[in-house]
């Protein structure tokens, strides 16, 4: 009879391990005071098809606007979510298939594979070599450089870059954080790498492996997505063995019964 009543326990207990709390506690490895050698920094760098403003300011307004684009009120392909203030009207330039932009009186310049601060730079040195502007300052921001958030976050969605580097904290930042049916230690990045995708898993539970990973920092067009955990993933599955479904209480019926029995005998 004990024999019987510790095999039904034990089931119970199987029964029920299999809704056992998930961990969600990041960078569970780290203590205080620790030091750790992060991924190099990775700069965005521009590519064909993205979008950028480029803006000439100089002590002489009417000098200055020769090299600015005509302002326009209507922007094809301009994101609400885009880094520019819409009530700024600034038009941009678009990188062409071979990585370059027309740009006013100075004509091509390649930007592909730049950094923006390398193409203000560019820019601003051909104003002064060619002695068109003698005083040019000259501002380059991303006008549709995104990256997107997928899965078991709160607000899924699509989101433009701010600044040179976002982190993939950064990013789960905007989008809410995970929910709590999502899997902290094997979030997935998908990522364009020339005319390869490659893919990296990040583990947001170790926080050494997180800072170390060629994931941590984003580029633009990046896809970062949460995988629902084992409890979620039941969820969407008709037979699925959880406490919020018929099914399960009908196995836990089923199994009280078989346990009975057994006592009985």
């Amino acid at each position: 009879m004990r024999k019987k009543i510790y095999l039904a326990f034990a089931l119970v207990a199987l029964l029920f391990s299999s809704c056992a709390t998930p961990n969600v506690s990041y960078f569970s490895d780290l203590g205080d005071n620790q030091s750790i050698d992060m991924m190099q920094d990775l700069d965005i760098r521009l590519r064909p098809e993205d979008k950028i403003s480029i803006v000439v300011k100089s002590m002489d307004p009417k000098l200055s606007d020769l090299f600015n684009l005509p302002i326009v009120s209507h922007r094809v392909g301009f994101s609400q979510e885009s880094t520019l203030n819409q009530s700024q009207q600034v038009s941009v330039y678009t990188i062409d298939s071979k990585g370059d932009i027309d740009f006013p009186v100075l004509g091509k310049i390649k930007v592909a594979g730049s950094k923006r601060e390398h193409v203000a730079q560019v820019i601003k040195d051909q104003l002064v070599d060619r002695n068109l502007v003698k005083d040019p300052v000259v501002t380059v921001e991303y006008a549709n450089l995104c990256f997107n958030v997928l899965g078991e976050v709160n607000h899924p969605g699509r989101y433009t870059f701010d600044r040179d580097h976002i982190t993939i904290l950064d990013a789960l930042s905007k989008a809410g954080d995970l929910t709590i049916q999502g899997r902290r230690e094997n979030v997935f990045v998908m990522r364009e790498e020339g005319n390869q995708r490659k893919t990296y898993r990040v583990n947001l539970l170790n926080g050494r492996e997180l800072l170390s990973s060629p994931a941590y920092y984003l580029q633009q067009n990046d896809v970062v997505y949460v995988e629902p955990n084992d409890f979620r993933a039941r969820q969407t599955q008709v037979n699925g063995n959880n406490v919020l479904a018929a099914p399960f209480w009908i196995s836990v019926a089923s199994l009280l019964t078989s346990v009975a029995v057994l006592i009985v005998k």
